[in-house]
């Protein structure tokens, strides 16, 4: 997918399947802005300029367990030299849905930690909805308490990672570490916990 009208039409398929504007901007790694771009911009007679914002596909990592779990080594392995600057301990490793998960899984599993899952809010987001918080899922590893690590795919805004450093830190629990894939923002830190990304891209025309 390498044209803007190829994201227009992936978007619009995305939307008929009944994926919300919210779900479509994880798929494609944009901003939800972005989405809602790509949804209006169908229309004909729409000329609303784009969104400033970068199309990650990392798809040909993502269909291949082996590759993942090549990440998920140098992941852990950031995660490591990370925290041995702080000297803190990790006691859970929590995956971002939905794309946070599976890396998630493999760095919980090398580092020989418990693991769970959070799902945010972009997963029922639309361009009129009020910002609601998002939920720690209850099928896995408790978080109150204990030191975490959380994982995702792609930092954009970094609009779902704050959310879920304060969910976190009202049920009581300390993130530690963020580890991310790609970093498109290019941030140091989320809401005070460090931000390690593999890969941060920018575009050269930003200006802030």
């Amino acid at each position: 997918m390498k044209t803007i009208d190829e994201l227009i039409q992936k978007a619009v398929e995305l939307q008929a399947g009944g994926l919300l504007t919210g779900q479509i901007a994880d798929e494609l790694n944009v901003s939800r802005e972005t989405a809602t771009w790509l949804l209006v911009h169908s229309k004909k007679g729409d000329h609303t300029a784009a969104p400033k914002d970068i199309y990650i596909d990392w798809s040909n990592i993502g269909r291949s367990s082996n590759r993942q779990r090549l990440i998920a080594s140098s992941l852990t392995d950031m995660i490591i030299e990370c925290l041995s600057k702080t000297e803190s301990d990790i006691d859970v490793i929590v995956g971002i849905a939905l794309s946070g998960i599976p890396l998630a899984n493999m760095v919980a599993d090398e580092l020989g930690v418990e693991f769970a899952t959070y799902h945010p809010n972009k997963q029922k987001w639309e361009p009129e909805s009020k910002d609601i918080g998002g939920t720690i899922s209850q099928n896995f590893a408790k978080v109150a308490g204990k030191n975490c690590v959380l994982i995702d795919d792609v930092v954009t805004s970094g609009t779902t990672i704050t959310e879920a450093v304060a969910v976190l830190e009202n049920l009581g629990a300390k993130p530690v570490a963020i580890a991310v894939l790609i970093d498109k923002k290019g941030i140091d830190e989320i809401s005070g916990v460090p931000l390690n990304a593999l890969l941060r891209v920018t575009r050269v025309d930003k200006t802030e």
